[in-house]
C-alpha cells in the first residue's frame, strides 16, 4: 500500500486537518503567511497527524478536536525541520529547497519558532490537560534529541547506544506522542494509551532507521533530500556505525575520517557499507522495530482504521522515500 492507500479511510480527517492547517498559519505579518504557505505547499507524508487520527478512530471517536490535535502536531514537526534544516545546513527538502535556502537562516528560525508558539495556542484550545502534557513534554525531549545530535556531529566513538537515544528523543518521540494523543482523545483506558504510545515510539524508530538506509540508497528525486548528505553533515548513523563495529581497519578509518571532516569518497564509504552489509543491518533492526509496532495494538478492536494502523508498520520499513 502507498500512504495514500492507507490513510484513505480518515481521508476526509487528513482534509479537515489541512483546513486547520492553513487557517492557523494566517498572520499579519507577510513574511510568516509567505513562508507558511511554502511550507504546506511542500506537502510531506503527514504520518504524524495520520497516526493521531488513525488512533482515535480505531478507539471510535467521533469528535472532531483530534483534527485540532493533529495539527499541533504537524506544526511541532515542521517546526523542528525548520530549526533542523539551518543547524544542518541543508538547501534541499522534499524535493524542492529548504525555506532557509529560499528565506534565510533567521526567517527560517523565527518561523518555527511562531509555529511552536502556535502549537501551544491550540493545545491549549483543546482544553485536554492530558493531550498538553503528552505533547508539551514531547517538545522538550524532541529538543533535548536536537543537542544530543549537535554533541555527536563529528564524533567517530559515537556508540550504536547514543545513537538510538537520539533516535528516541528526536524522531520517534513525536510518533509516540501522536499516537498517545490520539487514544487520550478517545477516552482510551491506560492500558490502550501506552499500547498507542509504544506503538508509535517503535514505528518511529522504525522510520528514522530505514531514512538512514535510504541516505546511501534512495534515488535523489524520489527522497526529495541530497542523498549521502547525513555523511557530509558528519552524522554517525546506524550504517557507520556497523561498519566501524565490523569492518577492516581500512574501513573503519575511512569511515572515522569521513565523520570527523565531513568529507570523503562516498562511493568507497558506500563499498564499504556494501561489503559489511550494514544496510542489511539497519533494515533488519527497522523491521523489528516495526513488528513491535505491531505486537503493541495486539489487543485493539478489530477495524479498517487498526488495519491501516497494521500496514504503517510494513509502510514504513518498505517505502523508498
Amino acid at each position: 500500500m502507498n500512504l495514500t492507500e492507507l490513510t484513505a479511510p480518515i481521508s476526509n480527517d487528513m482534509k479537515a486537518v489541512d483546513a486547520v492547517i492553513r487557517s492557523r498559519l494566517d498572520s499579519e505579518v507577510v513574511l510568516i503567511r509567505t513562508i507558511g504557505d511554502y511550507i504546506v505547499g511542500a506537502g510531506g507524508k503527514r504520518m504524524r497527524p495520520a497516526m493521531v487520527l488513525m488512533v482515535a478512530r480505531a478507539l471510535g471517536y467521533q469528535g472532531e478536536i483530534h483534527h485540532l490535535l493533529a495539527a499541533v502536531v504537524e506544526f511541532i514537526h515542521t517546526a523542528t525541520l525548520l530549526h533542523d534544516d539551518v543547524v544542518d545546513e541543508s538547501d534541499m527538502r522534499r524535493g524542492r529547497n529548504t525555506a532557509n535556502a529560499v528565506f534565510g537562516n533567521a526567517a527560517s528560525v523565527l518561523v518555527g519558532d511562531y509555529l511552536y508558539s502556535r502549537s501551544f495556542e491550540m493545545m491549549v484550545e483543546s482544553n485536554s490537560m492530558p493531550a498538553m502534557a503528552v505533547l508539551s513534554s514531547a517538545t522538550t525531549v524532541i529538543a533535548e534529541g536536537e543537542v544530543l545530535q549537535l554533541l555527536n556531529v563529528h564524533d567517530p566513538d559515537v556508540s550504536l547506544e547514543r545513537y538510538l537515544q537520539v533516535v528516541r528523543y528526536k524522531t520517534a518521540k513525536l510518533f509516540e506522542a501522536a499516537a498517545q494523543v490520539g487514544a487520550i482523545v478517545a477516552g482510551a483506558t491506560p492500558q490502550q494509551e501506552e499500547a498507542a504510545a509504544a506503538y508509535g515510539r517503535h514505528i518511529g524508530t522504525a522510520f528514522q532507521l530505514i531514512d538512514d538506509v535510504l541516505d546511501y540508497t534512495g534515488d535523489v528525486e524520489a527522497l526529495g533530500k541530497n542523498v549521502g548528505d547525513d555523511l557530509r553533515e558528519g552524522k554517525p548513523t546506524m550504517p557507520l556505525i556497523r561498519v566501524m563495529e565490523i569492518g577492516t581497519a581500512e574501513q573503519k578509518q575511512l569511515v572515522q575520517d569521513a565523520i570527523r571532516t565531513g568529507e570523503a569518497d562516498f562511493a568507497a564509504v558506500a563499498l564499504a557499507i556494501h561489503e559489511t552489509q550494514a544496510l542489511d543491518y539497519t533494515r533488519q533492526a527497522a523491521v523489528a522495530e516495526a513488528e513491535l509496532a505491531r505486537l503493541a495494538l495486539a489487543d485493539y478492536p478489530v477495524s479498517v482504521h487498526l488495519e491501516s494502523l497494521l500496514e504503517f508498520c510494513s509502510f514504513a520499513v518498505e517505502r523508498d522515500r
